[in-house]
Order: structure tokens, then C-alpha cells, then sequence
């Protein structure tokens, strides 16, 4: 370590991390490994961590695995302190195949990938509103799969009750047959019985059905109302509904500034075409990276205004009559639809209120 007299230079930290511990290392501006330690994965371990790394000298940057997962408490510390933080991708695969595997190691090669400046992604803020739009989205869409699965195991079950339970509930509409089986009063000391046992089973199937329908109805109060909040133009654009615009906020994230064009956020959503050319072909693919959710959101704004748009519906015809498919328009229309959505969210001030 640098002698007491001496000035302390510039360092570079890395960080592997999970679940109970964090790996840290540091290394020096000509990539020598100064130390490496493992922290407690708690508040006071992201303070002696960060103490740790300062004993080596003046924190430059720090790369840190997962910010979003198992080192978002650290990034937050990190971040409060004005430390550079950047976000780690997966580590090289065939360099793992060369150094193998551990903690210390991976936590080197972060802090070697920070300092040459390799693939520097800005993490997420998740201190404002936009973590609460993604809270509160996350029990939604976890409402939603589960009452999906509900409806489907409901169906199963009526086509192989028996032959008067069945002829009961056949034809009914989706509604209609929730009500009728949640209001099904079998008799439990016959619950031997495949007749009871089916009625049994499937009103409280339906019941969870109702309950789970109540609580999305209940969270989509609540991400109207926030999401109207956070920006009322992107609310209110023509084909983004609640669920569209949610999405498409905790993509960009609170930061939305990391993103630093329009390209790059048409790259994030997976709508940006990516050169493939070699020799003498010249030519691009489909780009299948990025948010898929957020892929998805866009493909439901073009869909909503291929039906409802004149315009976009004159854009369809005309590049029709130019010999593209409809998969080759709608991918279009998503790059289109990108870079107008970019605009209205960045050019929407999302800071919290005072």
C-alpha cells in the first residue's frame, strides 16, 4: 500500500456480487492488482467496503455486477457518495475458460473492464417514482400470469369432470362461468365423491380467479394514477395505454439521460436493425437483444395504431404496394414509434416533486 507520505493516485474498483457477500477488488491506473476483499452484502458492508477500496486512493470508478439485483443496495451507496458507477455484463466466456472461476477473479475483471472504459453502462436510478411504477408492476404482471393459469386450469378441469357438472357449466361465457362455479355449494362429507371433488375444485379455483381480478383492478388504479403523474404526455400518446407506458418508463429508467440518443434507446428495445454484412453482401438483421418487454410494448403501440390510425394505415398501404411484408412494416413502424416515444420521455421532467 501507498506509504503514508506519499499522495494517494487514482484507483479502480470492481465488484462481484451476491446474495450474502460482495468480492471487491482494486487495481491501480496501470491495471496492477492493489488488493482484493470480501464485504457482507449489508449496509454496513457496502460502508467498509467502500472505505476499503478509498484506503488505496482516490476512487475513480467502480464496476459493479448486478446493479438491479444482488448490488443495488451498493449502487445506491455509490451513487450517494458521486462515485462513477458502471454496470457489469456477463463475464467473457472464453476467458473463463482460460483464468477459471471465483469471486476474487471475476471482481478483478470488473475492475480491468472499468478501467479501460469497456461497455460503461450508466446503472438505474432506484430512489424516485419510477421504482415504485416498477414495484407495483412487478405484483401486476405476477397477478396477471397467476390468474391466467387459474382460467386455464379451470378449463382443464371442466373437460374431464364428470358428465352432469360438465353439462352445467358448457357454454357459458368466461364471466358467466367464474360467478356460476365460485357460487357452487358442494357437499365437503361427500369430498370422496369425482362429482363433489370437481365442484369443489373448481369453485375455489374460481374463487382465487375473483380475488386475483380484484387485486389487478386495485393495481391499475394505482399505476394510472402514477403513471399519469410521471408523464402525462406519454400517458396520453395515441396507442399507449397504462400497462405500454409503464413499461416503456422503467426501461428508460428515472436517469433517462444515460440513454444518450434515440438509437440508443430504439438498441435497448430491441427495435434497432444491426449490421450483419460480410464480403460482398451488404446487409442487416433483426437485433433480438435487448428489453423484450419493452419490444413487446412497442409491437401492442403498432398494432393499436395499424387499426386506429390513418396515418399509419396509409403507411402500411404504401409500403405494401413497395413490396415489403407485413413483418417488415411493423418493424419499421416500431423504429418509428421509438424515436417519437424517446422524445416525449425524455423531454418530460421526471423529477420528484418538491
Amino acid at each position: 500500500m501507498t506509504s503514508e507520505n506519499a499522495p494517494l493516485g487514482e484507483v479502480v474498483g470492481g465488484v462481484d456480487t451476491h446474495q450474502d457477500t460482495h468480492t471487491a477488488a482494486v487495481i491501480d491506473p496501470v491495471g496492477r492488482v492493489l488488493g482484493t476483499e470480501q464485504f457482507p452484502a449489508t449496509p454496513a458492508g457496502y460502508a467498509a467496503l467502500l472505505t476499503w477500496m478509498r484506503a488505496y486512493g482516490q476512487l475513480r470508478r467502480v464496476r459493479v455486477e448486478g446493479t438491479g439485483v444482488y448490488g443495488a443496495g451498493l449502487t445506491r451507496l455509490l451513487q450517494a457518495e458521486h462515485i462513477d458507477v458502471v454496470e457489469i455484463d456477463r463475464p467473457d466466456r472464453k476467458r473463463r475458460r482460460f483464468q477459471g472461476k471465483s469471486d476474487p477473479i471475476d471482481a478483478i475483471a470488473a475492475a480491468k473492464a472499468a478501467l479501460a472504459g469497456d461497455r460503461t453502462g450508466t446503472p438505474k436510478q432506484r430512489e424516485a417514482r419510477i421504482e415504485a411504477l416498477r414495484n407495483l408492476r412487478v405484483a401486476r404482471r405476477s397477478a396477471v400470469d397467476q390468474r391466467a393459469d387459474t382460467q386455464r386450469q379451470l378449463k382443464a378441469l371442466i373437460v374431464t369432470a364428470p358428465d352432469d357438472v360438465r353439462e352445467h357449466l358448457r357454454g357459458l361465457s368466461i364471466t358467466k362461468l367464474i360467478a356460476t362455479c365460485a357460487a357452487l355449494n358442494p357437499d365437503r362429507d361427500n369430498a370422496a365423491s369425482p362429482a363433489t371433488a370437481a365442484q369443489i375444485a373448481l369453485r375455489s379455483l374460481a374463487r382465487r380467479h375473483q380475488q386475483l381480478s380484484t387485486e389487478i383492478t386495485d393495481l391499475d388504479e394505482l399505476l394510472s394514477t402514477l403513471v399519469t403523474a410521471i408523464n402525462p404526455r406519454l400517458a396520453a400518446t395515441h396507442g399507449v395505454g397504462t400497462d405500454t407506458a409503464g413499461q416503456l418508463l422503467v426501461t428508460v429508467g428515472e436517469n433517462h439521460d444515460r440513454l444518450h440518443s434515440e438509437a440508443a434507446f430504439a438498441m435497448l428495445c430491441g427495435v434497432a436493425p444491426i449490421p450483419a454484412s460480410s464480403g460482398k453482401t451488404t446487409r442487416h438483421r433483426l437485433n433480438r437483444g435487448g428489453d423484450r418487454q419493452a419490444n413487446a410494448a412497442l409491437y401492442r403501440v403498432v398494432l393499436c395504431r395499424l387499426r386506429w390510425d390513418p396515418r399509419t394505415r396509409a403507411y402500411m398501404e404504401r409500403r405494401t404496394r413497395d413490396g415489403l411484408s407485413k413483418k417488415e412494416i411493423i418493424r419499421c413502424l416500431k423504429r418509428y414509434i421509438a424515436r417519437d416515444l424517446y422524445r416525449i420521455i425524455t423531454s418530460n421532467d421526471q423529477e420528484s416533486p418538491s
